[in-house]
């Protein structure tokens, strides 16, 4: 058995967008039974508040809410990574590393530019991770097998997006909430103490905002709470029935 293998991974630019775009289908799938993995790019220490070191820990606090079996970091560059040869080779071995039947990744456009272009090495680089005549090694020095995965999707974050499919996370939602309340330096916590600027996420409304696009996607599938993702290709399913 393959120690590392997942079912689902997330390939996400910063840590905390896993959390914020796809935090409840995270909890969801890992609590029927699947494996699933977050592999965050950067650290995110361009933030204005807190720092790389303290969102690790966030990191690994929110990653205990939502069951997840793995979560690592690449360390690109936060806000000066590119979709080059370079940083898709490490995409790609993460892929091959776990080797996933779908993988989130994020929006494709969005307001903070790391966001589109993060999705845009992600989706370059789930093609490149099938082609064989790719070589990548695991840790140990191992040539990796190469893999693509299945289905790749796109979480929706700050820019409204109208989305391909939804999924019903009303019975999540509040882990979601837990999760994201992990990152304190981040948003709203009257338990966490600093002199740093106010932000667009750290105001207390940011969370009103969060649920009301949740509501906003749960009210066309008929659920209290939805999150939203699109896909470049057609979905297919095998019935109309599992339809909401």
């Amino acid at each position: 058995m393959d120690n590392n293998k997942l079912d689902l991974l997330v390939i996400a630019v910063h840590p905390d967008d896993a959390e914020l775009g796809c935090g409840g289908t995270i909890i969801k799938h890992a609590r029927m039974g699947k494996r699933v993995g977050i592999v965050d790019l950067t650290r995110g220490e361009l933030g204005t508040r807190g720092t790389a070191e303290l969102r690790d820990e966030e990191a690994r606090e929110a990653a205990a809410v939502m069951g997840l079996v793995a979560r690592e970091n690449l360390r690109m560059r936060d806000g000066f990574f590119r979709n080059d040869g370079a940083h898709q080779l490490q995409v790609i071995g993460a892929i091959r590393k776990y080797r996933p039947e779908i993988i989130i990744s994020n929006a494709l456009m969005d307001r903070h530019p790391d966001h589109g272009r993060a999705g845009d090495l992600v989706n370059d680089s789930v093609f490149l991770a099938g082609l064989q005549k790719i070589e990548t090694r695991d840790d140990s020095g191992a040539l990796q097998v190469p893999h693509r995965p299945r289905l790749l999707l796109q979480l929706i974050q700050d820019y409204y997006i109208k989305p391909d499919i939804a999924v019903d996370v009303t019975d999540e939602w509040p882990d979601k909430v837990k999760a994201i309340k992990a990152y304190r330096s981040q948003f709203h916590n009257e338990e966490y103490v600093s002199d740093e600027p106010v932000t667009y996420i750290s105001k207390p409304d940011f969370m009103e905002y969060i649920e009301g696009r949740a509501r906003e996607y749960g009210k066309y599938i008929g659920a209290r709470y939805a999150e939203g993702f699109t896909c470049r290709r057609l979905l297919g399913v095998d019935s109309l029935f599992v339809l909401k």
